[in-house]
């Protein structure tokens, strides 16, 4: 039996493996992005340069620089294709030389950096354009074999106007369930009221953070899945929280708050708690549209949302160690999960439950005034924290307009 079981984990793992292969070295749907130019830009701080990968279109996921030794680097830019020849500047600065090659259809940024002086080399996007960014900035571990002439500052990266239209100022709170879906109920208390009762506190302290915040739901009213992440969008969302409480199907001693962001569930425990919130389409009119949510579509979902899933990721741990910490509840960590309110969401974005009703000593306390005031703050602190953090991000490469 045991050899069986073994054998059947071992399948499952072969086969998603190969799921997951086919998600990554497939051609995506309509034209692949085209890399049409290179240039290299010093800083404006004169702390390093750039390296702008012009595109044609958006590049749905790369990877990270992988350092091959002896200052060699490459990066990976997935179903991305080249156009030849291509323009390209002239090395300058720290870059000694660099090519692109195509290896299983996708294109690989192989360039090389002087060794007399350590790097930090970082891949983003630019926030302006279809571009890819990649940033070599001086650690100051030692000087330059050869001084660097810096330029005047030139426009690097995204504009001011740019960096400010990206800035983290539209935040979507989502209170789970609502209406018709009253959601989990136990010991007196209900899922839905619940986490409204959080979310209007979280809204209002949100407020000191001077940004523009989103209900999807501000009354007891069923709102369908896919149309919270419609309404995030269409608000301009920079960040999206959906807000729910837990619960167990048998007993009531298991507790602890759970923070999920988008991909596949690793574990019988967030498998159950995915089914279990995304059976809220049952009470939808039109339930097939959620027909095509699979976890092959999920694969490629995740990998077309990489920016965001990493971020996701970011504010999730920031909201665990949040509820640990500050709120001293315990936790079951941070998870990934194929949450359908997660799908549409075009920007960071998690699913957070606040803890067990089916606990007796959790009910309560989530349905007390004290209970939602500490969660709704845990919330609030994470976000600003993650804001912060995040806005920072967008000065790594200063411009001017």
């Amino acid at each position: 039996m045991r050899k069986k079981v073994l054998y059947m984990r071992s399948l499952l793992q072969t086969i998603l493996g190969l799921i997951l292969l086919s998600a990554v070295t497939g051609t995506a749907a309509g034209a692949e992005p085209v890399v049409e130019r290179v240039s290299v830009t010093p800083t404006s701080a004169g702390d390093g340069y750039v390296i702008r990968i012009h595109s044609s279109d958006y590049i749905h996921a790369y990877s990270n620089a992988r350092e091959l030794g002896g200052g060699k680097h490459e990066i990976i830019l997935f179903n991305t294709d080249l156009i030849k020849p291509y323009q390209h500047a002239k090395p300058e600065g720290p870059l000694v030389s660099y090519f692109f090659e195509t290896r299983d259809d996708h294109l690989v940024f192989s360039f090389e950096l002087v060794r007399t002086v350590s790097f930090a080399v970082n891949v983003y996007r630019d926030r302006d354009s279809n571009d890819l960014l990649v940033g070599l900035i001086d650690d100051g571990s030692a000087p330059f074999a050869q001084p660097v002439k810096v330029a005047p500052p030139v426009p690097v990266g995204p504009s001011v106007k740019a960096r400010d239209r990206w800035r983290l100022d539209t935040i979507v709170i989502d209170p789970g369930h609502g209406g018709k879906d009253p959601g989990a109920r136990a010991h007196g208390a209900v899922e839905k009221e619940v986490a409204l009762g959080v979310a209007l506190k979280l809204a209002e302290y949100l407020k000191d953070l001077d940004v523009n915040v989103v209900l999807t739901r501000e009354d007891d009213r069923f709102v369908e899945l896919k149309q919270r992440g419609k309404i995030a969008n269409e608000a301009g969302g920079k960040l999206f929280v959906s807000i729910h409480a837990n619960a167990q199907r048998r007993g009531g001693t298991a507790r602890g708050t759970e923070t999920y962001f988008l991909g596949l569930h690793k574990g019988k425990a967030a498998l159950d708690v995915m089914n279990r919130e995304n059976s809220v389409v049952s009470l939808e009119e039109n339930a097939e549209q959620y027909a095509d949510y699979k976890q092959e579509h999920l694969i490629r979902q995740t990998l077309a949302q990489s920016a965001y899933i990493h971020k996701s990721q970011q504010l999730a741990m920031a909201i665990d160690q949040q509820f640990k910490r500050r709120v001293q509840r315990p936790s079951r960590g941070v998870h990934q999960a194929g949450f359908y309110v997660l799908w549409s969401a075009s920007m960071p974005a998690v699913l957070v439950e606040l803890g067990f009703l089916t606990n007796r000593s959790e009910a309560s306390f989530l349905t007390s005034k004290t209970g939602q005031t500490y969660m709704a703050s845990a919330l609030f602190r994470a976000i600003r924290d993650f804001k912060e953090a995040y806005e920072r991000e967008l000065n790594l490469v200063s411009s001017t307009q």
